[in-house]
């Protein structure tokens, strides 16, 4: 019962909601946003679910000393500051403790986190531009051109490079991108079926 349980209500409410996209009646919309409602009812009772498991995974990390538990530690301080500091009159004001730690640590420290997906870009380019074989030589070939094309040194060496990169952008790449749109949308809709269906388990934990 209690693997059937849950099955059952997934596969109700996902053939509900499935039927509903193609039923265009008051009731079907009404029954949607209830469904929305409950979604985010669902995720508020979760979180405290996963403040909890994150917090008992780094306490773990801390006692027995593991690697980068000091790591864990400031997690710890700075989650139970930022909640004790959440529930403070007027802590989103501008100016208070609150914000400032917010726009002074939690701001600067996300910027670096992406900037850091510049370099991981950089080295990902490095080896799939290598012209090892056809495909990667065309593949370094119009990136060179795209690039020309993008910036303005492209234009002064000879201004069909902006051309050439528009029409590598809006047919060959759109075409490219099409076709995984397509994928996704068909691998997206494959596991929809299949959890429907009770075949796909693996959000209740089961192999």
């Amino acid at each position: 019962m209690k693997r059937r349980i849950p099955i059952l209500i997934v596969s109700i409410t996902g053939f509900l909601l499935t039927v509903q996209y193609f039923c265009p009646h008051p009731y079907s919309e009404a029954f949607y946003n209830n469904a929305l409602d409950w979604l985010v009812i669902i995720g508020i009772f979760a979180m405290p679910l996963g403040i909890y498991s994150m917090v008992r995974i780094q306490f773990q990390k801390v006692a027995r000393q593991e690697s980068g538990w000091g790591f864990a530690v400031i997690s710890l301080i700075s989650l139970f500051v930022m909640l004790g500091l959440g529930y403070t009159p007027k802590c989103l004001e501008a100016g208070s403790f609150f914000m400032k730690l917010f726009e002074f640590i939690y701001i600067p420290i996300q910027a670096t986190m992406f900037s850091l997906l510049a370099f991981y870009i950089a080295s990902a380019a490095y080896r799939a531009f290598r012209a090892r074989n056809l495909l990667a030589s065309i593949v370094l070939v119009s990136a060179i051109l795209v690039m020309l094309g993008r910036v303005p040194i492209g234009m002064a060496i000879h201004p069909i490079f902006p051309e050439i990169a528009d029409w590598i952008m809006n047919f060959p790449n759109m075409a490219a991108q099409r076709a995984i749109n397509i994928g996704l949308g068909l691998g997206a809709a494959s596991t929809a079926i299949k959890i429907v269906l009770g075949v796909e388990r693996s959000y209740m934990g089961f192999e």
